[in-house]
């Protein structure tokens, strides 16, 4: 699998980085690439979006994001994901200001854009 079967638009489910692993969010995740090569992420979460760079590299997907909180300060973290297919995404995540004990968990289905046009 190369960077470029990656590219698209995933619909993706979570959970936060909490004790319990219940799906607690829904979204978009869509995958570009930069003039090198290197992955621009960008999640939308209901009106929240989230964005991050970095890389590929052997069916691994790592991405360090930020955000703007809803308290105006900027939040950091990374996710890292497993590419199970071109369609399929598995990870997990954490960021700094998180609860060190646990991590949050991410799961991408790509969508499929040809359906939107029929």
């Amino acid at each position: 699998m190369t960077v470029q079967d990656v590219v698209g638009s995933y619909s993706i489910q979570g959970s936060n980085q909490e004790e319990t692993d219940h799906i607690s969010y829904h979204g978009i995740l869509t995958l570009s690439l930069d003039e090198n090569n290197r992955i621009i992420a960008q999640w939308m979460i209901g009106d929240h979006e989230q964005s991050g760079t970095d890389f590929f590299k052997d069916d691994l997907l790592v991405i360090n994001f930020q955000y703007e909180g809803d308290d105006e300060n900027i939040y950091k973290g990374t996710a890292v994901y497993r590419c199970l297919t071109t369609d399929i995404l598995e990870g997990f995540w954490s960021e700094k200001n998180g609860d060190p004990r646990y991590l949050g968990s991410e799961y991408g289905a790509r969508i499929n854009t040809t359906e939107f046009l029929n």
